[in-house]
């Protein structure tokens, strides 16, 4: 499987970026897909995700009502969505692949496939 991550960049607060991660290799619409992102000097942590069958979605509560997830089993590919960015919303970005449980959808540790990273920047 490879994870594509793309759409990264330099934004002003309170700008908007999309990420886009497509998958190859798979039958995407079987799993389920999320977003992470890590800081320099901390762990990586969960943003988002989206479930394989039905779409329901999750987000971490510091992004909830900016960020939206959102896929396209057609393409391939799921989509992240940052309204309103801030400061602290820099990092890089990782798109993950896996099949969990909900209640293990925010864990790094049950993603089985990542891409390699988008760089979002926002200044002031």
């Amino acid at each position: 499987v490879q994870l594509q991550a793309s759409g990264g960049g330099l934004v002003q607060a309170g700008g908007s970026l999309r990420l886009s991660c497509a998958a190859s290799g798979r039958t995407f619409s079987s799993y389920d897909m999320g977003w992470f992102r890590q800081a320099p000097g901390k762990e990586r942590e969960f943003v988002a995700a989206i479930r394989r069958s039905g779409g329901s979605t999750y987000y971490s509560d510091s992004v909830k009502g900016r960020f939206t997830i959102s896929k396209d089993n057609a393409k391939d590919t799921v989509y992240l969505q940052m309204n309103s960015l801030k400061l602290e919303d820099t990092a890089v970005y990782f798109c993950g692949l896996t099949r969990t449980v909900l209640s293990a959808i925010r864990r790094p540790d049950q993603y089985y496939y990542w891409g390699q990273g988008t760089q979002v920047t926002v200044s002031s």
